[in-house]
């Protein structure tokens, strides 16, 4: 076990790396943070703010040599940076788990070699490789195989001269169409699994998202109890093929109570952020728990719980008026820090969360129009 006050490294300063300092701090570990922007949520609470790219050797070798372990907030961290940390620190997840998930043609590939459901697929790398007509693939979705999130580096293609436009978008980038499934709606699996392989997995969560963003999450998840299962199921059978250490999200469609697998993400996932204030243990203390050796917490649900997040849109007219979400006793709001509201950007959160579980979705409903979450 690393105990405190250890040094603890976090590769990332977003909010998921706040957070994680935060848990880290409360457990007593100190943390370094590694992140180019000098005004990084995270960076910002860190005892040491390594302000530099994710390749500058100097800022490794000085998390190296005092980290005692290290971690990640996002999967497009290279996994070069992971390998080399590795020599000398212990660093999880593995960098061959997140060199899986960072690249949507791996994750494909991955997926399909181990049996697990996904919607059809073609791995496109030319021209030449976009599907006829007839392929069945159509419509798609074409996604750059790097760097897309929040719906970024995607684009709907209904034939294969739409599809060939968006290449020509997407400058030829490497990508991977994916059949559009006539989905019910979506859920995600957050867990922790520790180097013993040992998993705790918090409850199976419903998801909406608008214009490719998360926006709401609903936990438990009000679909069939089969569909949490499965979901459960399939979460921790992607876990253990990945040889995963550390805290995993895992997103599916829901097809006529069939489940597909959609993403995995190698950290703490946004529709999780709900366990902050609804469960025993959170996803990011689990984060600390599972990289530090330590027995996994209790991932109970003591609470219904929804969760909306707040984007910079709703900074248009100016600050927020706050007042409306402090007036609800039970709702708890994040705010990341962020120093400029922007668009799409995601800014905070709030988690309503109560005895009925009607109640607390109808109550945060009422609040996110209150806030003017538009959509």
């Amino acid at each position: 076990m690393i105990l405190p006050p250890s040094m603890l490294g976090m590769l990332g300063g977003g909010q998921l790396g706040r957070f994680f300092v935060i848990a880290a701090h409360e457990m007593g570990y100190k943390t370094t943070v590694l992140d180019p922007d000098k005004n990084s949520p995270a960076g910002k609470i860190a005892d040491v703010h390594l302000c530099a790219t994710y390749d500058d050797a100097a800022a490794l070798e000085q998390m190296a040599s005092t980290c005692v372990a290290v971690t990640t907030e996002f999967e497009n961290v290279p996994a070069s940076t992971l390998e080399s940390l590795a020599q000398s620190v212990l660093v999880y997840p593995p960098a061959a788990a997140v060199a899986i998930c960072q690249h949507r043609v791996s994750e494909k590939n991955f997926l399909r070699d181990h049996g697990f459901p996904h919607a059809p697929y073609a791995e496109i790398n030319s021209e030449a490789d976009i599907p006829a007509a007839a392929s069945g693939l159509y419509p798609g979705i074409l996604k750059v195989a790097r760097f897309g999130y929040d719906g970024k580096g995607q684009a709907r293609v209904s034939s294969p001269e739409e599809a060939l436009a968006a290449l020509h978008g997407f400058k030829g980038e490497q990508c991977v169409l994916e059949q559009m499934l006539a989905l019910d709606y979506e859920v995600s699996v957050v867990l922790a699994r520790d180097a013993a392989g040992n998993i705790k997995a918090f409850p199976t969560t419903e998801n909406a998202h608008r214009n490719g963003i998360l926006d709401i999450s609903i936990c438990p998840a009000r679909g069939s109890a089969e569909v949490r299962e499965q979901a459960q199921a399939l979460a921790r059978g992607v876990a253990e093929k990945l040889g995963y250490v550390g805290t995993l999200g895992v997103e599916f469609f829901v097809c006529n109570d069939s489940l597909y697998v959609n993403e995995m993400a190698p950290r703490p996932h946004n529709s999780g952020h709900y366990t902050l204030d609804a469960c025993v243990t959170n996803q990011f203390e689990q984060q600390v728990r599972a990289l530090c050796g330590l027995p996994l917490g209790d991932p109970r649900l003591h609470s219904p719980a929804v969760m909306v997040n707040l984007l910079g849109d709703i900074w248009r007219g100016g600050e927020p008026e706050w007042n409306v979400l402090f007036e609800q006793a039970n709702l708890k709001l994040h705010l990341y820090g962020k120093p400029q509201a922007r668009p799409g950007r995601k800014m905070g959160h709030f988690t309503v969360i109560g005895e009925d579980a009607d109640a607390v979705l109808k109550a945060a409903m009422l609040a996110r129009e209150k806030i003017r979450v538009e959509g």
